[in-house]
């Protein structure tokens, strides 16, 4: 439990420290923020602020993991080692498609195919390795389960492997993009992975406690690697608490795509090797909201022929188009993200109490 602490305080300060210096480093080389001509135009004045933010979040939560692992003597576990594969891969692609937009000073980074190609690379190498049994452990269990879960795996919606795989490379392009199109306000995206991955961190420790090897009974949790799990997501956390002293409104840095789709790829992992896939839907709930709000808007214009459901999508600037002042759609959007959380959390814990 050590390396919990370990690694949430390490993170919080390597990604507090780090931040600052990224924003001087940045800034010194004109990588600065593009603003989309058709948003509000209260966002004008956010042109050329420092972005790829992410790639500190990234690197402090890496680095804060490790440190954390050494200074407890514990082994790197290989669902950590996946799950920090998927993180810095997907990472990467946000990085290049940060970069290339900053280079040609345009909004199109990576082209959407070579993007789509990018995620799908590191999702493919993510599902496959996570369902092979080369993976598996003394038991014989694999990091990720081949059944579609929601506060358990649902064993009688067990899949083929490769429907397996086709299912988690679904889940993974899902939450990446959800958390790339919630990254539009300052802090917003931050402030809602904060608690997102402070919830899959209790998971962790209560699956941990509660696993099947340390405690058998009805209700224990057949799962991988709870504790290191635990570790990984305690050094995202903190990784994100310390970025956002500087993300938040008026924001000095933006986290870019290296973050968001890093920061959501790894959602969609923790809740692969937590078997709380379907729950992530839940206690994510904010990312989803604002995902179904594109797709909605989107199908209303082509049905419409032209009319708009929402002033602006994602939902965030709808509001902001309505006159709420930016720090009052991202605290109330945090609020609404805590309830989720606090909802996907409460159902976890009560189907234990349930079966115990």
């Amino acid at each position: 439990m050590k390396a919990i602490l370990f690694a949430a305080a390490l993170s919080l300060v390597l990604s507090f420290f780090g931040t600052r210096l990224a924003i001087k480093l940045l800034a010194k080389h004109g990588f600065g923020q593009l603003i989309r001509e058709d948003g509000p135009t209260s966002h004008a004045t956010k042109r050329g602020t420092p972005t790829m933010g992410g790639l500190v979040i990234v690197l402090a939560s890496v680095i804060g993991y490790f440190l954390a692992k050494l200074l407890s003597g514990t082994m790197p576990s290989i669902s950590a080692l996946l799950l920090i594969f998927l993180y810095v891969g997907l990472g990467t692609v946000g990085f290049l498609d940060d970069f290339i937009k900053i280079y040609k000073q345009r909004n199109l980074g990576l082209r959407s195919m070579a993007k789509f190609i990018g995620q799908t690379v590191v999702a493919v190498a993510f599902a496959v390795m996570a369902v092979m049994p080369v993976t598996a452990d003394e038991r014989g269990m694999t990091p990720a389960s081949t059944a579609i879960s929601f506060l358990r795996d649902l064993n009688w919606l067990m899949l083929p492997s490769f429907l397996a795989v086709l299912f988690i490379i679904f889940l993974i392009a899902g939450f990446s993009n959800a958390v790339n199109l919630t990254d539009g306000l300052d802090g917003l995206a931050t402030g809602t992975s904060v608690a997102v991955f402070g919830a899959y961190t209790l998971i962790n420790i209560w699956q941990n406690n509660q696993s099947c090897v340390r405690s058998p009974g009805a209700s224990c949790y057949e799962v991988r690697d709870p504790l290191d799990l635990a570790v990984l997501a305690a050094a995202i956390t903190g990784a994100c608490f310390g970025f956002l002293w500087w993300n938040a409104s008026p924001a000095q840095i933006f986290m870019g795509d290296t973050g968001s789709l890093a920061l959501g790829g790894a959602l969609a992992g923790f809740a692969v090797f937590t078997r709380t896939e379907l729950l992530l839907v839940i206690i994510g709930g904010l990312f989803v909201v604002q995902t179904v709000s594109v797709m909605l808007q989107v199908g209303w214009f082509k049905l419409s022929k032209g009319k708009r459901l929402f002033r602006m999508a994602p939902l965030h600037h709808h509001f902001e188009l309505l006159g709420w002042n930016e720090i009052t759609v991202v605290i109330r959007f945090w609020i609404i993200a805590g309830l989720f959380v606090a909802a996907g959390v409460g159902l976890f814990y009560a189907e234990w109490v349930a079966g115990s």
